[in-house]
């Protein structure tokens, strides 16, 4: 967020400024969901959000659905590089076609912010405008992907030479989940308890043929992480023009339903998922009602693990 000033509102909410940060309150006519989702049809449902100091440190809020059942926590913490904060995300409920619908999601950049900041602000916007969202959403999930990629590289003269990777989250009626991803940011949920990841990551090893068969090479080089053209760690990603010719931008989709079994999700880019497994980061959010705790937990264990990239986390805790 762009420091406000003394601006009182700002898109609809009203703002508030103490000396630990700028807060944003709900105003009764907000129109910050239907802003950030991109469609007029969407009416918010719940808009309280905290943001805590700014995006180049850390950021953190909650929110819950419209029966206050399902409740949501994100935490971002800037990593140690010396570079401004790349990681974004997306966190809220919005009323679509009288369905209520959970949108999360991580975005993790490199070379910049440009392109994660572009995910964030239309991705699910692009998701949710395909005419087959409701009979097809792993069809019209993969496809709205690769359309944002494509869009992507034709405005990269303005975004630049970076890329960013992915994983989204969309809960429907809190009865059925569709997670998403390119790269290495995950999706893991609790299933009484036990861990379950719901994304693949993409690494260059594991998609080794894919590369060479574009005319690629994935570089092993000692002490480091096997890399496209020796680049790029991921396989998949948006943007990243220059090495586009090697790399996939279709995601891999999930359906998932949403039983008394799940307690937990959480959404995470692998500055936390380096350090930490899925298990104990699932042991870790379980301890805690309150997501929003459990994503503070989560991103301070990580700096404890000596976690050097920025950190982002988003923990969905059903039936709260």
């Amino acid at each position: 967020m762009k420091d406000l000033g003394n601006l009182h509102y700002f898109l609809g909410l009203e703002v508030h400024s103490t000396s630990k940060g700028t807060f944003l309150h709900q105003h009764k006519y907000a129109t910050y969901l239907i802003f950030m989702v991109g469609l007029e049809s969407a009416n918010p449902v719940d808009t309280s959000l905290e943001l805590v100091s700014t995006r180049s440190s850390c950021s953190t809020g909650k929110g819950k659905n419209h029966q206050g059942s399902i409740k949501y926590g994100f935490t971002l913490v800037k990593g140690r590089a010396n570079h401004p904060m790349e990681d974004y995300h997306v966190a809220k409920f919005v009323q679509l076609q009288g369905k209520e619908l959970g949108l999360f999601a991580i975005y993790d950049g490199h070379l910049g912010d440009s392109v994660p900041s572009y995910l964030q602000k239309h991705l699910f916007s692009n998701i949710l405008k395909e005419d087959e969202f409701w009979e097809d959403p792993a069809a019209s999930i993969s496809k709205a992907y690769l359309s944002t990629d494509k869009a992507i590289l034709s405005h990269s003269s303005d975004l630049g030479r970076g890329g960013s990777t992915a994983v989204t989250a969309i809960l429907i009626n809190g009865q059925l989940l569709w997670t998403a991803n390119l790269g290495d940011s995950r999706a893991v949920l609790s299933r009484k308890g036990q861990a379950v990841q719901l994304t693949t990551d993409h690494e260059p090893n594991t998609e080794r043929g894919s590369i060479e068969n574009k005319g690629g090479f994935v570089s092993n080089i000692p002490g480091d992480v096997p890399r496209v053209n020796g680049q790029l760690a991921v396989s998949r990603a948006f943007g990243d023009k220059s090495l586009k010719s090697h790399l996939r931008s279709d995601p891999d989709v999930q359906r998932t339903e949403v039983d008394v079994d799940i307690d937990i999700l959480i959404l995470a880019s692998d500055g936390l998922w380096k350090v930490m497994s899925n298990q104990e980061a699932v042991d870790i959010a379980r301890k805690m009602r309150d997501p929003l705790k459990a994503a503070k937990n989560l991103t301070a264990e990580a700096l404890k693990r000596d976690s050097k990239d920025d950190i982002s986390c988003v923990v969905v805790r059903f039936r709260s």
